[in-house]
């Protein structure tokens, strides 16, 4: 189930006070677990200030834990386990694995642990606030149709099979489809979700297909990958947009000579706060309608990018 962000800052004024929901609420939180993918990522360093800063408005002596899972699924479940051996109230999960990490998540919640998940789903997770990824990789490669005129070669560079990247794919496939002019002529290459491996299959696809005219990886670092084998490669001519709106990405956009022309912005320090504010009503007893909230990406150009506020905005 779905909510937009409006709704759920407006449930959250609606708060019931039976008897029962007064003294669920009274229950103090003192501890929260957070594992993120990688947390030298500016992506994840937002998301962490996001529930830090939403934490201490709730309890300013809450004690925060946060480590990296170096996108290493056993190294993620170790850390849950921790977590669930230090008897957090709530751990924050941007889960690495969105399939393999339900039997950790499982033993949390069997622990009496709230889940909260973000950025990416989690099986089992009682809360879930994310972007609405399928809108973001629609978004992306509208921008891409329009480009082109309805007509052209196109790629898509994939990641490691998660449910963001995956929802990505999936409505930038939509789009794609939609348009009888538009040839994809890949969209099966892995670029793992990092620059280096983008650059790999960009310079693969450029070898293979000479005429193409537009990619769309599915994440930032992918299409900035992209876009240096690109220019490596002498071809000024390619449209490549991401998802993302990494600083980077920001850096890029304002380059005359970037070929990176738009993301599908996130905000992780956003999504990350309202994970935790969900997490933290479900851990007091409140009664959850809609489980799952998909935030609005927001396309960002060259004609707007000096508007938009990034990763890493002062935050009030």
């Amino acid at each position: 189930m779905h909510i937009s962000k409006k709704l759920l800052l407006g449930a959250a004024a609606a708060i019931a006070m039976t008897a029962t929901g007064a003294q669920a609420q009274d229950k103090e939180l003192n501890s929260i677990g957070i594992s993120v993918g990688l947390l030298g990522n500016p992506f994840f360093v937002a998301t962490i200030k996001g529930i830090e800063d939403r934490a201490r408005d709730i309890n300013p002596d809450v004690e925060i834990t946060s480590v990296s899972a170096d996108y290493d699924l056993n190294k993620q479940v170790s850390q849950i386990d921790n977590f669930i051996a230090k008897g957090v109230d709530i751990i924050m999960l941007n889960a690495v694995d969105d399939t393999a990490i339900a039997p950790a998540v499982n033993r949390a919640k069997n622990a009496g642990i709230t889940i909260a998940a973000f950025d990416v789903s989690a099986p089992g997770a009682d809360v879930t606030v994310m972007t609405d990824n399928i809108a973001a990789g629609q978004k992306a490669c509208q921008y891409i149709v329009d480009a082109l005129n309805g007509e052209g070669n196109v790629a898509i560079i994939k990641g490691p099979s998660s449910s963001s990247l995956n929802d990505r794919f999936d409505g930038c496939m939509e789009v794609f489809e939609a348009n009888d002019g538009i040839n994809v002529v890949s969209n099966d290459q892995n670029g793992l979700a990092a620059r280096e491996g983008g650059m790999n299959v960009m310079q693969g696809l450029l070898t293979r297909f000479s005429d193409l005219d537009a990619v769309f990886g599915a994440n930032d670092p992918m299409a900035l990958g992209a876009q240096l084998a690109a220019k490596q490669l002498g071809r000024t001519d390619i449209i490549i947009t991401g998802v993302d709106g990494a600083p980077d990405t920001e850096k890029s956009l304002k380059d005359p000579n970037s070929l990176l022309k738009a993301s599908a912005s996130q905000d992780p320090y956003v999504m990350a706060g309202e994970a935790l504010e969900l997490g933290y009503k479900f851990y007091q007893g409140e009664e959850i309608e809609e489980t799952t909230v998909l935030l609005e990406p927001e396309l960002i150009t060259a004609d707007n990018i000096d508007e938009y506020q990034g990763w890493t905005a002062v935050r009030d």
